[in-house]
């Protein structure tokens, strides 16, 4: 059975970071895209960033400069390393592999003074 874990969220104030994880079980990331969004209160859910299995990245405007989406095959992990944290930032995080098409159960990140 494939599982994606997502851990790492918690509460931040702004202008602080975070480092969200998002492991894999019953699959091998090594070969596959894997991505990140977010849904926030009363809002879609959004594209975040992603990975390719050659490590090209990708990233929403909104977090382009501040968020850096990273992999390490050998513990089948991809990361989420989030600085400058905005209130806006705050949802939940969600990590999807591409194919087979997995999510995660998502991680609470909130950005609050």
């Amino acid at each position: 059975q494939v599982q994606l874990v997502e851990s790492g969220g918690c509460w931040v104030q702004p202008g602080g970071s975070l480092r969200l994880s998002c492991a894999a079980s019953g699959i091998i990331f090594r070969g596959n895209s894997v991505e990140w969004y977010r849904q926030a209160p009363g809002k879609e859910r959004e594209w975040v960033a992603s990975i390719t299995s050659g490590r090209s990245t990708d990233y929403a405007d909104s977090v382009k400069g501040r968020f850096t989406i990273s992999r390490d095959n050998a513990k089948n992990t991809v990361y989420l390393q989030m600085n400058s944290l905005k209130t806006e930032d705050a949802a939940v995080y969600y990590c999807k592999n591409t194919y087979p098409e997995v999510w995660g159960q998502g991680t609470l990140v909130t950005v609050s003074s």
